[in-house]
């Protein structure tokens, strides 16, 4: 591609006719012909590399300063945007032939985009996922690192998504994705904010820089459906200025749920909107996932998709992995297991759990290394509100002490009445719960969730799937 072509509308310089063989932001893809973009990361800086990328082959660079390389620099004032915009145009704007719709939000993101596509493929549109689990083109599943994709990455996703036909693209928007600009010009029909809670506050200074990061995605949507259970949701709505629909589960709203029975074989509720009210069956429990899917029905009707189709769709839908999800053990007890990781999803997943079990409430849970260490008291806190025991572990200790995360935990539960085990390795920690479990007992493994690794000494992924362990551990009994 010429470099004209590439920047578009941005102007260039006298090498403009340059053919172009590749884009990237990293200085190990750099390759003859390469169009290089110099970013300034958390602990690097492109610019710094820019005269070495040129003599390493590089026909010009993207930069945010004048770095003295005449003609084979150019100059933006935002090189990040400018990325986002490049890896568009080298993709042939896959973005603009498609509808986008986002889901954000702290907790709940997987299940709305879930839930969501499930609707528009029985509705008959092709639709793509990107998500935490994975990437989704139709029926066809993709490996996915991030919740949202890296831009070069995302875009080339989404050019797939558009070649294999897809009418629709909904994604989880993380707010890395947003504040990083990951997502280039993207532009969303539709919008959702489900609710922010404390969470990775190790990249973000503060919960207000994470909301603001949040908030973005409601600058390029054309309707917003927000969450006003939620605080953040509330000051987002009275800040929003698109088309916007405020939700609940608790109190009316513009569009609410009503009538709401939960069961551990699923929920069924009233879905409000106006005059018209609706009643919806689904497999999957919880108070909160009776929350995500108003939203999804809200977004779906919005689209014009005929109400019995979705309230069709979501009878038949069995849920996501790794979301309250119930692992089989042919036992008088439940094993539950869930991605909740957050304080406030554990507080959720607990409070939900808790008005459908016999026995007792057992939550085992830890702590990621090297992320918002002042989550860990309040994760134990919050676990400690509804559990009747608790068990104490290592999740994805990374290469910090596991013990020692374990004791930030623990000082969560200072003052608290609610018994508790420590048990340091995870697969112990599930062995001893099953082991000390009774009749009518609910067990709740926290934190992992569809995740089938741990992540222990550095980066090295060590496979463990809970389906499996709990399955081990139930021929010890």
């Amino acid at each position: 591609m010429l470099l004209r072509d590439l920047i578009e509308e941005n102007a260039v310089t006298a090498i403009g006719d340059t053919e172009i063989t590749s884009l990237t932001d990293d200085t190990r893809k750099v390759t003859d012909g390469s169009l290089f973009v110099c970013i300034k990361g958390g602990r690097f800086d492109g610019h710094d590399a820019a005269g070495e990328m040129l003599e390493k082959g590089a026909a010009a660079v993207v930069c945010e300063r004048d770095l003295g390389l005449g003609d084979r620099q150019i100059v933006v004032g935002d090189t990040r945007e400018m990325y986002g915009k490049l890896c568009a145009a080298w993709f042939g704007h896959p973005e603009r032939k498609m509808t986008l719709i986002g889901v954000t939000g702290t907790n709940g993101k997987t299940t709305t985009t879930s839930v969501i596509k499930y609707i528009l493929m029985s509705a008959g549109f092709k639709t793509g996922l990107i998500g935490t689990i994975q990437n989704e083109i139709g029926d066809e599943v993709i490996h996915t690192e991030n919740t949202t994709p890296l831009t070069f990455e995302f875009m080339s996703v989404l050019a797939k998504m558009a070649e294999a036909g897809c009418k629709y693209v909904v994604m989880e928007v993380s707010s890395f994705g947003l504040c990083q600009r990951r997502i280039g010009p993207s532009h969303f029909r539709t919008a959702v904010f489900t609710n922010l809670t404390q969470d990775h506050l190790d990249y973000h200074k503060d919960m207000e820089d994470y909301y603001q990061a949040k908030k973005m995605l409601f600058d390029i949507c054309d309707a917003a459906i927000i969450n006003t259970d939620d605080e953040y949701g509330r000051r987002l709505y009275s800040e929003t200025e698109c088309e916007k629909y405020s939700f609940s589960v608790k109190e009316n709203a513009d569009i609410y749920a009503d009538g709401i029975k939960i069961k551990s074989t699923g929920s069924s509720f009233w879905y409000c909107c106006g005059n018209k009210s609706r009643l919806v069956k689904t497999r999957i429990p919880g108070l909160f996932n009776v929350s995500n899917l108003t939203a999804a029905i809200a977004v779906c009707l919005r689209e014009g998709i005929p109400a019995e189709t979705v309230i069709n769709a979501i009878g038949n839908y069995n849920g996501v992995k790794g979301r309250c999800e119930v692992i089989p053990t042919g036992r008088d007890f439940t094993v539950i297991c869930d991605y909740a990781h957050t304080p406030d999803a554990v507080e959720n997943i607990l409070r939900s759990v808790k008005e459908y079990t016999e026995g007792r409430l057992i939550c085992l849970f830890g702590c990621g290394g090297n992320r918002d260490a002042a989550k860990r008291p309040k994760m134990a806190q919050a676990a400690a509100k509804y559990a009747d025991r608790l068990i104490v572990t290592s999740d994805n200790p990374r290469n910090e002490d596991p013990e020692a995360i374990i004791r930030e935990i623990l000082t969560g539960l200072e003052g608290s009445a609610v018994p508790y085990d420590v048990v340091t390795d995870r697969r112990e920690a599930i062995y001893h719960a099953l082991k000390t479990a009774q009749k009518g007992d609910i067990i709740v493994l926290a934190g992992k969730g569809h995740e089938d690794y741990q992540i222990i000494g550095g980066m090295e992924h060590i496979h463990f799937d809970e389906r499996e362990v709990v399955a081990d551990g139930l021929k010890l009994l």
